[in-house]
């Protein structure tokens, strides 16, 4: 059973960091985007999913009549067995859009906190303050929702440990089931990115940085969420099943400008402009590129992905998708990671040590077989 992600591009603000697909909302053509992505939705085969993921973009940007078109149209026309989650903004989570989730069967909330520091927020481009996002967490409780997670953020310019000290005691104050966590990362053509060229952006250093990434491991699992993921925490058995798809490199579906997917050992892209997309999609298609994946490139991403569980990955399972021993192609940089005290093999499982966890990206790149 496979997995369906659906990009809403649109967002009444542009945030300072972020470079992912996203359109101010104003004057775009949002109701005909809709159009256009329910009939590629239509395209889709598979009834029966196991996850559904809404992301953006900013989902919660859409009115409540477009909101109800889209999550009635998923309601008619798929099955979705474990997980339906939604990205939202705090300060645009309305109870009345709220209800419409939970009425369709939308069962988690991922609201983009990224900090509870009003003077942060603000020089991240956000629209909400910290009193939204008690606001928020408060109504999705009271109306249903059964999980809700925080996206909370690092690492960020001028900000001190004590800040990051105080976002993780306020996000475990409230009634959530996970937490995401993320450095901030400088990627080009983003505000950020522009000013740290120029010397107007003040980041932590890397030492900072590492602190508060301890501190939150730590503030974390002494209030009860277990890590599971590099950047993910959660309570009880609230882990992110749609995500855990990825980090397993299993297949999904991508529908909506911008998107992708992963479907038959093929990795395919879609156009990513909003006019260009509706064009594309009244012409039939809106895949840009098709990319087969090489048995070398699947192993790479099998290690890249799967390390960063707590869990890591199996040798068994490497043999059984694969038809190749681990050993035969991994033993040797294995063998050196476990001496450097980046990796612990156990059995069948090959995971990351809290060090490898922090030091992540410098681990992966071992894995590569093709350069």
């Amino acid at each position: 059973m496979r997995s369906l992600y659906i990009h809403i591009p649109f967002c009444n603000r542009i945030c300072t960091y972020c470079d992912f697909n996203k359109f101010l909302i104003k004057n775009q053509p949002v109701d005909e985007y809709l159009n256009c992505l329910i009939k590629e939705l239509s395209f889709i085969d598979e009834r029966d999913l196991l996850t559904v993921f809404i992301g953006g973009g900013t989902p919660t940007a859409l009115n409540e009549g477009q909101l109800e078109r889209l999550l009635s149209y998923i309601e008619q026309s798929f099955t979705i067995h474990e997980e339906f989650t939604m990205e939202a903004n705090p300060d645009e989570l309305t109870r009345n859009k709220i209800a419409l989730m939970k009425q369709y069967g939308v069962n988690r909330l991922s609201l983009g906190v990224q900090t509870f520091d009003n003077d942060l927020l603000k020089s991240l481009g956000r629209t909400h303050q910290e009193q939204d996002i008690f606001n928020a967490v408060s109504a999705a409780n009271e109306l249903g929702i059964e999980s809700i997670s925080l996206d909370l953020m690092y690492h960020l310019p001028t900000q001190t440990l004590e800040q990051c000290r105080r976002d993780l005691a306020l996000a475990t104050s409230l009634d959530i089931h996970h937490i995401s966590s993320y450095s901030l990362i400088l990627e080009p053509k983003t505000q950020f990115y522009n000013m740290y060229k120029k010397g107007m952006l003040q980041l932590p250093d890397e030492q900072l940085a590492a602190e508060m990434y301890t501190l939150t491991m730590n503030t974390l699992s002494a209030q009860g969420f277990h890590q599971y993921e590099i950047s993910n925490y959660a309570k009880g058995h609230h882990e992110s099943t749609h995500n855990k798809v990825y980090w397993q490199n299993k297949e999904y579906y991508g529908a909506g400008a911008g998107s992708h997917g992963y479907i038959d050992g093929v990795r395919y892209y879609n156009i990513a402009p909003v006019p260009h997309y509706i064009k594309a999609m009244h012409k039939g298609d809106a895949v840009k590129e098709r990319i087969p994946v090489t048995v070398d490139a699947a192993m790479e991403e099998f290690m890249f992905l799967g390390l960063r569980l707590n869990e890591g990955i199996s040798k068994n399972e490497f043999l059984a998708r694969y038809k190749t021993s681990y050993d035969d192609v991994f033993k040797d940089v294995t063998t050196e990671l476990v001496k450097e005290g980046y990796l612990i093999e156990m059995d069948d499982r090959i995971s990351l040590t809290a060090l490898g966890r922090m030091r992540g990206n410098d681990v992966f790149e071992k894995f590569l077989l093709t350069v």
